[in-house]
């Protein structure tokens, strides 16, 4: 099962995010690269969780042709 996503965690900039393991940059295990992937928080900013999302709407009625 998959650890829960920190949206907002306090130092983002010491644990790679590329998968489920969290390491610390400096003791990376996964072999992921030689970099640690950055949180979404560090490459898109404040409100990242929300981008692209639109409010909810009402679906379209169903049309029907005759």
């Amino acid at each position: 099962m998959a650890k829960k996503f920190p949206i907002h965690p306090a130092h983002p900039e010491r644990t790679c995010w590329g998968c489920d393991r969290y390491c610390a940059a400096d003791q990376m295990i996964c072999g992921n690269g030689t970099e640690r992937t950055q949180h979404p928080i560090e490459t898109f900013g404040e409100g990242w969780e929300r981008e692209g999302l639109d409010p909810l709407r009402p679906a379209d009625p169903a049309v029907t042709t005759p």
